[in-house]
């Protein structure tokens, strides 16, 4: 705080003149990235987050999402209004963040060619995604202008056993037949291949709390947190779901793995834990290491 009210006394001593061509500064890109990079190198103790697909860094991320009394009374994790949560210049959101370390640090999807779905594509993942040689890429969704292709996750028209990877993040609380679009991913997924298959969570609910007789945005988002979801999944019943469809389940933690110093690094939520799936290899009878 004291650092900005500086700047801006400083800012208001310039000749108008040197005021205007800061702002037309301010207001590109390209500069901005470059100044960024230079005061974060300059003031590490200042800029001490971290956004791991842009590369900037900053004091803080910038807050989001939806404030919905719903979220807290069933502690849901990865859903709701959360302080930190996008990158003020990328715009990726924790989720996506979450996604991509665990992507980097824990996989060898970057070092290997590998067939991969992304269904539902972030921008900036995507972007990394694509420009790896590597990686034979394929993005998909039913409305997203993103994406290269266009599906119905309940019954789509892709190869079976055909992608080594899916990325398939906060989507299934999307769809009614929850069922039909695990089975589909499961059908995709090549025999010894993973998926991580991400939705938000609650770790207080005895029961995922659904109905398909609800339609009405406004009582979608009272009971489940947002206008177009339709559910919000017990943590304990995603996974049997997960499992009844034919996936080998596993969960992966930030903070366990890294500590609460790389979660506050990277701005992730604290409690959230990656759901990594893989689809058993019936022919030897294992799983690909993930």
């Amino acid at each position: 705080m004291l650092l900005r009210t500086t700047f801006r006394h400083l800012f208001t001593l310039l000749a108008t003149r040197s005021q205007q061509r800061l702002r037309e500064l301010y207001h590109d890109e390209g500069t901005r990235y470059k100044v960024r990079r230079v005061m974060s190198r300059c003031l590490p103790l200042y800029f001490r987050k971290e956004c791991p697909l842009c590369g900037l860094k900053f004091h803080q991320f910038e807050d989001g999402g939806i404030a919905e009394p719903i979220i807290d009374e069933i502690h849901c994790v990865g859903g709701g209004f959360r302080s930190n949560m996008a990158c003020p210049v990328c715009h990726s959101t924790d989720r996506e963040r979450l996604v991509y370390l665990y992507l980097t640090t824990k996989t060898s999807l970057f070092s290997q060619p590998l067939r991969v779905l992304h269904i539902a594509p972030e921008p900036q993942l995507q972007r990394i995604l694509q420009a790896r040689s590597s990686i034979e890429y394929l993005s998909a969704d039913l409305c997203s202008p993103l994406a290269m292709v266009k599906i119905d996750l309940t019954q789509t028209t892709l190869k079976s056993n055909f992608f080594d990877v899916i990325i398939c993040n906060h989507v299934l609380e999307h769809i009614p037949e929850d069922g039909k679009a695990m089975s589909e991913l499961f059908r995709m997924l090549k025999p010894g291949g993973w998926a991580i298959l991400q939705v938000p969570f609650s770790l207080s609910l005895p029961a995922t709390i659904e109905d398909p007789t609800v339609t009405d945005p406004k009582e979608r988002r009272r009971r489940y947190g947002q206008e177009d979801h339709v559910r919000i999944y017990a943590a304990h019943d995603y996974r049997s779901r997960l499992s009844r469809a034919g996936f080998d389940v596993r969960t992966w933690s930030a903070v366990e793995e890294h500590g609460d110093t790389f979660v506050r690094r990277y701005s992730l939520i604290r409690e959230e834990k990656l759901y990594v799936c893989s689809k058993p290899n019936r022919e030897h009878g294992v799983t690909s290491p993930i």
